[in-house]
């Protein structure tokens, strides 16, 4: 983080990222911690939604979002878009609240009972193996694979799951078993006009196609070393807390402008009976999603409409985090700005 040339310069509390900068046990205390959050989150939302579910009304029309994933994905045995067995949905929220507990604590664990600094740990173990300063650039990709192979299996997870129990067909109106389609060139095409896909099989072709492709980059990022010189064209000088924030907060930002636009318009991976109807773009004071038919809303917005406003700008907050940590990292002091306004201000008061 910039310190402006104050090497003993201080944060509020409310500058969380300072307590882990530079100390890469807390790191991993935090990760885990943000885990627990998102499992806390998750799971009393879902209770939260259950105790107003009404299975007399469309699910889309009754401003859900975890009860639509949940049905997408076959839970509640889901049928034309009504749950039979809601038994199963709290018993999802109910693990998530205990998970969360558990990642709450392993969170404080590593904060107040291990080592801030993973180095401090003997050479060769395995805490050592995961220890990183900025100007190491095998041990940078060592760690970068490991979260390759973590969001591969992620895929995989997804991939086997509608391979061995299914999840909901909006065409059919029930929970089937879905075989991937690994057809490189559907895979290829759908680059640009993955908008209007509309097979559940190329979608999970396209989830096994990023398991391989992401667990090859695993195994290269792991058992690869730094080729040629480390210069500043592959990160020497630059790379910095401040800067994988920033490159964080794009990749956030990129995929929240994909999940807004694509929950917007479709259908397959997004039914209309669970969602809602597709929503129209409009551009006002700012851009945003609207209802195409408002009047059939029970409770003021469909899932569709909460999840596409919601995810389109929290993704323009993360653009905007990522330009402000990109350029702190790439040196660009802010202060300049304010002295710049102190400055004008001063020389028109001089004028006048």
């Amino acid at each position: 983080m910039q310190t402006y040339g104050n090497p003993n310069v201080t944060y509020a509390w409310y500058a969380g990222n300072s307590a882990v900068t530079n100390r890469s046990g807390r790191f991993i205390s935090s990760h885990i911690a943000h885990t627990g959050l998102i499992c806390f989150g998750a799971g009393a939302n879902t209770l939260f939604e259950l105790a107003r579910y009404n299975p007399s009304l469309p699910l889309g029309q009754q401003g859900f979002v975890s009860l639509p994933h949940l049905a997408g994905l076959g839970i509640g045995g889901i049928e034309n878009g009504v749950f039979t067995d809601t038994y199963q949905l709290m018993v999802v929220a109910v693990l998530h609240l205990i998970f969360s507990a558990v990642y709450g604590g392993g969170g404080m664990l590593h904060a107040f009972r291990y080592a801030e600094k993973l180095e401090d740990y003997p050479q060769g173990s395995r805490p050592n193996k995961f220890a990183f300063n900025w100007d190491d650039p095998d041990r940078l990709t060592f760690i970068l694979g490991h979260h390759l192979l973590f969001l591969a299996f992620g895929n995989v997870q997804f991939v086997e799951w509608a391979r061995i129990h299914g999840i909901y067909d909006p065409a059919l109106g029930v929970v089937r078993k879905v075989q991937y389609n690994l057809d490189l060139g559907m895979i290829w095409n759908h680059q640009i006009d993955w908008l209007s896909i509309n097979s559940l099989e190329d979608i999970m072709g396209g989830h096994a196609f990023l398991a391989l492709f992401m667990s090859a980059g695993a195994l290269f990022h792991i058992f690869t070393k730094q080729w040629g010189e480390y210069t500043e064209f592959k990160g020497k000088g630059l790379l910095s807390a401040e800067f994988v924030l920033s490159t964080s907060l794009a990749g956030a930002a990129y995929t929240s402008f994909v999940a807004a636009f694509w929950c917007a318009s479709n259908t397959t991976i997004y039914p209309i009976d669970l969602y809602g109807d597709v929503l129209k773009f409009q551009l006002d004071f700012a851009p945003y999603f609207i209802d195409t038919d408002a009047s059939l809303v029970a409770d003021a917005h469909t899932a569709r409409a909460w999840l596409s406003n919601v995810h389109f700008y929290i993704g323009f907050v993360y653009l905007q985090g990522h330009f402000w940590h990109g350029l702190r990292a790439m040196g660009f002091d802010f202060k300049k700005i304010g002295k710049f306004f102190e400055t004008f201000e001063s020389t028109q008061g001089t004028l006048n």
